[in-house]
């Protein structure tokens, strides 16, 4: 499979595509034996490449025993951009996509997508929020934003997989105002598409995100406000029907934040 769309249908036109994406170069954010991740301008302007090679059976059955979806090519990003496209949650914009081979052990494919610039991270956005607060109603309507985003991707059938805050980009230009600002998520390589979202997985993306935003200074109320905008239903209704899983994210989120601590944080053994 194929698909190419400017500038890349042009400059590629007379070249094999699998190997003019493969003499890309750039900034390389990822290189790992099986997947290659890197920036590249083109004609001025900036694109994200993410190569996939295939991974080997070896480890693809290490995935599989451990329980793990093994991410076999670039197919899972293309399929679940296309699906948060078709649900209005605002994401990266593909240009080129590609795969062949047979073999998921060895398959080559590959994504290329524009570059969402100027942005910064909600987790860089947010990180100083204890020390110095936003104005409230910007972070009310970042919280309504991004709680709405991750309802309309989990009813679409998508769960991200690696759903932190650092995977929201917010654009800079022009400065976000509550009632004006641009927010996209990214980095859907491990996504997962179905015609419904499994409690299991949906609850792992809520926990992911509620570890994310655990020390940017976030209040009960703003928490219930996330609650109120991601269930889209009363919030009185929500705390009678979630109680078992809010009381889970709870213990999950604080798990990961006292896992995040022994590993990364100053002085930790790793």
């Amino acid at each position: 499979m194929l698909i190419l769309k400017e500038p890349f249908n042009r400059l590629w036109a007379d070249q094999d595509p699998f190997v003019a994406v493969e003499a890309l170069e750039g900034e390389v954010f990822r290189a790992l034996e099986g997947r290659r991740t890197l920036r590249t301008e083109v004609e001025g302007q900036g694109y994200f490449v993410k190569i996939h090679r295939g991974i080997g059976w070896t480890e693809i059955i290490k995935n599989l025993s451990l329980l793990k979806k093994p991410v076999l090519g670039a197919e899972q990003e293309w399929l679940a951009i296309a699906a948060l496209e078709q649900a209005g949650v605002a994401t990266m914009r593909p240009v080129a996509y590609g795969q062949r081979g047979s073999n998921p052990a060895t398959r080559h494919s590959f994504i290329i997508t524009e570059e969402l610039a100027p942005t910064i991270s909600l987790e860089d956005f947010c990180r100083d929020w204890p020390q110095q607060p936003p104005p409230v109603a910007l972070k009310h309507a970042l919280i309504e934003r991004v709680a709405g985003m991750v309802g309309r991707m989990h009813r679409a059938g998508v769960n991200h997989r690696d759903c932190y805050l650092v995977h929201f980009l917010l654009h800079t230009e022009p400065a976000p105002q509550p009632d004006a600002f641009r927010l996209s998520i990214i980095d859907l390589h491990r996504a997962q598409i179905r015609d419904r979202v499994p409690a299991r997985w949906r609850n792992k993306d809520l926990a992911a995100l509620y570890f994310s935003a655990l020390q940017i200074g976030l209040t009960r109320r703003d928490k219930l406000r996330f609650l109120r905008a991601y269930f889209d239903q009363p919030l009185r209704q929500t705390l009678q029907q979630e109680a078992r899983l809010l009381a889970w994210l709870e213990r999950r989120a604080a798990k990961l934040l006292d896992r995040w601590f022994r590993r990364f944080a100053p002085g930790a053994e790793g």
